[in-house]
C-alpha cells in the first residue's frame, strides 16, 4: 500500500475529497479502484469523504468494506435518508479537514485523475475551480436541456458557471466554510461558492459515459433545480413577469378602448369572438404561469421558515469511532 507524502500539519490532511454515494453499488468497486491509486499519485495527504445519501441498495455496505480495507485515508457519513446531493455534500464539508476540497460525483463520469489539476490550480491561489466537460458523452437531451438551462439561467442570475451540472470542482477551506454558515434551506453550492470567491477559475477536464447504473437526476429534476437556482440568486423573474404585467395590462386597455370605439362606430357584432376567446386564454395562461413563479418564491420562504435541518446523520465511520453503531451493515433496513 502507498503512503501518501506528508505535505500538512497534524490538523489535517491537506486535500478532503467528498463523494455523495446514492444507489451506487453497481459502480463503487470501479471508483474504489480508480479514486485511491489516483490520489496516492498526487504525493499530498488526504482524506476520502463518501456520503451515503440514504441508499436502498448494498451501497452502505460497500463503503463500510471499503472504510475496513483503507481506513486511514476513508471516512464514510451515513444519513438517516435521502436528503438529496447537495445536502450529502454539505454533510461531508463538515465532516472534511483539508486545507482543498474537492467535489467528486460516484458515477465516474468525472474521472478522478482529473482531481490533480483542480488541486494544482488551488495550490497556486485560487479559491474556486469549476470546471468545463470537454466533450460531453450525456445523451442528446440531456446535452442540449442542459446548455439550454445554462444559458437561461446565466441571463437571469449574475453567477457565470460554464457548465453547472459537472460536480467536479475545488474549494478552499474559507469558501467551504463559508458555505456552511449558510442557513439557506435549499443550497446551490457551485453557485454559492462563486459568490464567495475573489479569485475563481474554470479549467477543462474530461467526461466518460457512465461506468455503470442509473442517472439520478432525470429531466424533472433537472428544471427543478434550475427554477430552484434561479429563484435562490435573482429577482429577475418576479421583475420580468412584472414588466410583462405593465404591458399586457397596457395593450388590453387600448384593445378596450379599440372595441368601444368600434361600438360606437359599427354598432354590436358578433364577429371576432373566437378571437377575444383567445386573447382571453393567452392572458390567463401568462397570469397562472405568474402564479406558479410567485408560488416558487413562496415557497422558498416557507421551507426557509420551518426551519427544518437539511439532513440526519445516523453514523460517521472514521479511525476515531471505526466500530460506531448506527451505518448499517446493508440496505436492508432503509426498505
Amino acid at each position: 500500500m502507498n503512503t501518501p507524502q506528508q505535505t500538512q500539519t497534524d490538523q489535517g490532511p491537506l486535500l478532503s475529497v467528498v463523494i455523495p454515494v446514492y444507489n451506487e453499488e453497481a459502480v463503487l468497486p470501479s471508483l474504489f479502484s480508480r479514486l485511491y491509486p489516483a490520489l496516492d499519485g498526487l504525493g499530498r495527504t488526504y482524506e476520502v469523504i463518501f456520503v451515503d445519501d440514504g441508499s436502498r441498495d448494498r451501497s452502505v455496505a460497500l463503503l463500510r468494506q471499503q472504510f475496513q480495507q483503507r481506513p486511514d485515508v476513508t471516512r464514510v457519513v451515513c444519513l438517516r435518508a435521502n436528503a438529496g446531493q447537495h445536502a450529502a455534500i454539505m454533510a461531508g464539508f463538515e465532516q472534511c479537514r483539508g486545507r482543498y476540497v474537492v467535489t467528486l460525483d460516484a458515477d465516474l463520469q468525472n474521472p478522478p485523475e482529473e482531481i490533480g489539476k483542480l488541486l494544482a490550480e488551488l495550490e497556486k491561489g485560487h479559491d474556486y475551480v469549476g470546471s468545463i466537460r470537454r466533450v460531453r458523452r450525456d445523451s442528446w437531451w440531456r446535452d442540449w436541456a442542459s446548455k439550454a438551462m445554462n444559458r437561461l439561467r446565466e441571463r437571469i442570475t449574475s453567477i457565470h458557471m460554464t457548465d453547472q451540472g459537472c460536480m467536479l470542482r475545488g474549494y478552499d477551506r474559507e469558501i467551504v466554510e463559508a458555505i456552511l454558515d449558510s442557513e439557506e434551506a435549499n443550497t446551490f453550492i457551485p453557485a454559492l461558492a462563486y459568490l464567495y470567491s475573489g479569485n475563481p477559475v474554470e479549467i477543462v477536464v474530461e467526461h466518460e459515459e457512465r461506468a455503470a447504473g442509473e442517472s439520478k437526476y432525470p429531466l424533472y429534476k433537472l428544471i427543478h433545480l434550475n427554477f430552484d437556482l434561479m429563484t435562490g440568486f435573482s429577482l429577475m423573474p418576479l421583475q420580468l413577469f412584472s414588466l410583462i404585467g405593465v404591458g399586457i395590462s397596457i395593450a388590453s386597455f387600448l384593445f378596450v378602448i379599440f372595441l368601444a370605439v368600434r361600438r360606437l362606430i359599427v354598432g354590436p357584432e358578433v364577429e371576432g369572438v373566437f378571437t377575444l376567446f383567445a386573447i382571453a386564454f393567452f392572458l390567463i395562461g401568462i397570469l397562472l404561469f405568474g402564479i406558479g413563479l410567485l408560488g416558487e418564491y413562496v415557497g422558498r420562504i416557507y421551507v426557509q421558515a420551518r426551519g427544518r435541518p437539511r439532513y440526519l446523520v445516523r453514523a460517521v465511520l472514521s479511525k476515531e469511532q471505526p466500530q460506531q453503531a448506527g451505518c448499517p451493515v446493508d440496505g436492508a433496513n432503509r426498505r
